[in-house]
């Protein structure tokens, strides 16, 4: 359908760069020489890193080619890191998961209902546990296993299911995995993971059993981007929930699974509609 009047497109302009002055009135002038009407902004100064970060949802008649030429002599003018996005266009998005499908489902469900922006071309799995989930959600399920010995061209296998499927986005949803350096680089920004978070940490083999045994008054989980260091990406959402001596530690299980979904979901759909900018180590997330 061509873009008119009656029937406005509408975008995402994300966009980073040294603080400076002029920058939202350059960005405004632009749009507005371009016919759009802005119909929601926000921004933010780091003063860690001296970065401006900025978000913009607009409407227009005109095309993207137009837009996209109004806005580049202002990106260069400035220094920008710029990114302009169809709103609403889901992200084209892999699932990889093992045997836990709280998560998976979560999202597969989400989705379903039209809450979740996003796409799923393919689920990856290195067991084949969930393969009846997939099937009922009508998704291609990918069994790729993993060992030692089949660990680069498991990544490989990956690799090749990305690409055949133009992906956006990979979620891992409590895949359990430990993804290679160079793989996890080749993902920067474009990977999210979800671990379990407690106050103090567990790590190792049944972490609520553990936080369970500890008295833990507190138990929750990170969302964040996938980095090399292990579960030290840029963090993008977290939950705690309270817990106390009456609970069992299958009732921590649960509840941990309960929030792990919840705070996964929320995550993707952040980065879906746009909304987290790295800055460092660390996400400016416009919600």
């Amino acid at each position: 359908m061509t873009n008119s009047p009656a029937h406005p497109a509408s975008f995402i302009l994300t966009l980073s760069c040294a603080d400076q002055p002029g920058i939202v009135h350059a960005v405004a002038g632009a749009l507005v020489s371009s016919g759009c009407n802005i119909t929601e902004s926000q921004q933010y100064w780091s003063p860690d890193t001296g970065t401006f970060f900025m978000r913009v949802a607009m409407s227009t008649a005109a095309p993207r080619m137009s837009l996209e030429a109004h806005l580049a002599p202002v990106a260069g003018a400035f220094g920008m890191t710029w990114a302009l996005h169809d709103d609403g266009a889901p992200a084209r998005t892999v699932i990889l998961a093992s045997t836990s499908a709280h998560c998976l489902n979560d999202l597969l469900f989400q989705q379903r209902s039209g809450t979740l922006p996003i796409q799923i071309p393919a689920i990856v799995s290195n067991h084949t546990d969930l393969a009846d989930l997939a099937a009922f959600y009508g998704i291609p399920f990918h069994h790729i296993p993993v060992t030692a010995a089949t660990r680069d061209a498991a990544e490989d296998a990956l690799r090749d299911v990305i690409a055949e499927h133009n992906v956006e986005l990979v979620v891992l949803a409590r895949y359990m995995q430990i993804l290679s350096d160079g793989l996890c680089s080749e993902l920067v920004g474009q990977a999210i993971n979800i671990h379990h978070s407690f106050l103090p940490s567990f790590k190792g083999a049944k972490p609520y059993h553990q936080a369970h045994a500890r008295g833990v008054k507190l138990i929750g989980a990170t969302a964040h981007y996938v980095t090399p260091a292990l579960d030290e990406g840029p963090i993008i959402e977290q939950e705690v929930i309270r817990v106390d001596h009456a609970r069992s530690a299958e009732q921590f299980v649960a509840i941990g699974r309960d929030v792990e979904g919840r705070t996964l979901t929320q995550a993707v759909q952040w980065h879906a509609e746009h909304r987290v900018l790295l800055d460092g180590s660390r996400t400016i997330v416009f919600n």
